[in-house]
């Protein structure tokens, strides 16, 4: 099993998951926002369906914690959007090469950024929840990263319901997204052994959020939060233009 990947490569992968856990238990999302970018500048194969299973697991424990707060008012719709966009999202990774998926996963991240900076929002009603779902069925599966159009839809929730739902969303459309992503046939066995392997650094994020949510601005982790998605994606728009040239 460890032949899937370099020692050094799961030290480093396992840092960077520890990392987007912990932000992701603390303010709501973040694992993918985070981890996808640099995780995929450490080794593609770890994006998307090892950051998938990931989040499953991260948002599993997170809803269990903040279970008290769950208002699934609407979601219902959000998930039916997820659908189409899996199944746009699974063929753009069939058919682009790695290089152009980088500049996308890329260019995810800052439109995340931008629209969290300036805090876009819009009406919550069944139309923007399934548009909502629509792009984060399209940028789940090529990145993983399905979380920031509703992080953004839903920004204005209280912060402990706001968690709480989009766990609970996250917690089943991570399986509609693997069930797509295995109809393409981008589901392999590695992806699971190489999902195990960095579990550990899961669990260990959420517990060390737990020792911390209650004695943290949740600002300042964003800002720093923020600013790490902006220089990881930066870091990979380079790497990417870069193999595009060469």
């Amino acid at each position: 099993m460890m032949s899937l990947i370099d020692p050094s490569t799961l030290i480093l992968a396992s840092v960077i998951v520890f990392f987007g856990a912990l932000t992701q238990s603390l303010i709501g999302f973040g694992l993918a926002v985070v981890a996808s970018p640099l995780l995929y500048i450490v080794s593609p194969q770890l994006v998307p369906v090892p950051i998938v299973v990931m989040g499953f697991v991260i948002s599993a424990m997170t809803l269990f914690r903040e279970r008290g707060h769950l208002q699934f008012n609407g979601l219902q719709y959000a998930l039916l959007g997820r659908i189409p966009g899996g199944f746009v999202g699974a063929g753009l990774l069939v058919f682009a090469p790695q290089a152009v998926l980088g500049l996308i996963i890329a260019a995810i991240v800052y439109i995340a950024v931008i629209l969290s900076v300036y805090k876009i929002t819009a009406p919550i009603n069944r139309i923007s929840l399934f548009i909502a779902g629509i792009f984060s069925g399209i940028f789940g599966n090529i990145a993983a990263i399905g979380g920031a159009p509703m992080a953004i839809l839903l920004a204005g929730q209280d912060v402990n319901q706001f968690r709480a739902a989009l766990s609970a969303f996250f917690l089943i459309s991570s399986l509609i997204a693997l069930a797509i992503l295995a109809i393409f046939g981008l589901v392999e066995a590695q992806h699971l052994w190489l999902s195990l392997m960095l579990i550990p650094s899961i669990v260990g994020g959420y517990l060390v959020s737990s020792l911390l949510i209650n004695h943290i601005d949740k600002n300042k982790t964003r800002i720093i939060t923020l600013v790490l998605c902006s220089v990881s994606a930066t870091v990979l728009v380079i790497k990417s233009l870069m193999a595009l040239i060469s």
